[in-house]
């Protein structure tokens, strides 16, 4: 089914779908593609953002980090990252805070010390999709992992607890989770997860006046996400109403909106993944990285059959997008440990 594949396609078509509407307002989309947002790739190639510029960052550093072990994917992600920040292709209007952790990252410093600490924008996590497709990993090194791409440029514990809900959405997805269990799944990954502050891939990113603890670090973080979840489950309940989704579950510009927005158009038409993606890039807020992340929740529930096969060949960067996603489909199913309550 080309699973992993489906999911890095899928978030490349949502940022492409996006990249028009965002920074304009729901009327403005609706006059001009409906309420059901673009559903059409337009360009050869379409172009995307920096979201899915990122996130071939992230996973060609995944690569190159093999073994994947803290010290091994650091100095290659940090590379990446100022390997993109110097690229005369980042000019689509990339992060602010991105680009400052990068600038403070290019002099050596330990990446601790270059991290926006107090940021926790919707960066950290639409580039962490990755991280949930790459096979054979341990809970810890797929949590690690996530966590510590986030937190290179945005050291804030909820950018943390973002990425890995992230993450392991698109692990289980891909797994065969049913979409109707991923809610609760993620919610009690929140809880599981509560107190446990990986400091073998973190280091002393915690520490900072008034937090007295890692864990009380940590835990504001799986709290917020938590929060953020409950807010998902509560406008599904309702069904929907129709109009802007940033209305119900915010405007995706922070980590935990991004993904509880994404979320909320995914499983609203799960099965619909083209809807999905109109309507996650139909919103007032961070639309492109909101279809990014629905993007890839589509595609690795669903694979490459998600999309229509002329698109493939008519996106940025297609080249990269097949060399990842063909060498991690060839891996076939991803070991236990990854599925709800067992990572």
């Amino acid at each position: 089914m080309e699973k992993a594949s489906g999911s890095l396609y899928g978030l490349a078509y949502g940022d492409a779908l996006g990249k028009p509407t965002e920074f304009q307002d729901y009327a403005t989309i609706v006059a001009a593609y409906g309420p059901g947002g673009p559903r059409e790739l337009t360009g050869d190639p379409a172009l995307v953002t920096d979201d899915t510029q990122m996130m071939l960052a992230v996973g060609e550093a995944l690569v190159a980090a093999d073994p994947l072990t803290p010290a091994s994917f650091e100095p290659v992600l940090r590379q990446a990252f100022l390997d993109w920040a110097a690229s005369p292709d980042n000019n689509r209007a990339p992060g602010m805070t991105c680009l400052r952790a990068c600038g403070d990252l290019a002099d050596g410093r330990p990446w601790q010390r270059a991290s926006q600490i107090h940021s926790k924008g919707c960066g950290a996590n639409m580039r962490v999709t990755p991280v949930g497709l790459l096979p054979g990993l341990t809970g810890d090194q797929r949590a690690g992992a996530a966590q510590l791409q986030a937190g290179l440029t945005h050291g804030h514990a909820t950018g943390l607890a973002a990425s890995e809900l992230t993450a392991y959405a698109v692990r289980w997805l891909s797994d065969g989770l049913a979409p109707r269990d991923l809610l609760p799944g993620l919610r009690a990954h929140c809880a599981d997860q509560r107190l446990i502050y990986r400091g073998e891939w973190l280091g002393d990113l915690w520490q900072r006046p008034g937090v007295p603890t890692p864990e009380d670090f940590i835990s504001r973080g799986w709290d917020e996400c938590a929060a953020a979840l409950d807010v998902v489950a509560g406008a599904l309940r309702r069904g929907d109403p129709g109009g802007d989704p940033c209305l119900l579950t915010g405007a995706g510009w922070i980590a935990e909106e991004a993904l509880a927005t994404a979320l909320y158009c995914y499983l609203l038409t799960p099965d619909e993944p083209l809807t999905a993606l109109g309507r996650a890039a139909a919103t007032s807020g961070d639309s492109d990285s909101i279809a990014c992340l629905a993007g890839g929740f589509a595609g690795a529930a669903l694979g490459m059959a998600a999309w229509p096969p002329a698109w493939r060949e008519r996106i940025e960067y297609a080249d990269r997008l097949r060399a990842l996603g063909d060498a991690w489909d060839r891996f076939g199913d991803p070991p236990p440990e990854t599925r709800p309550g067992r990572g």
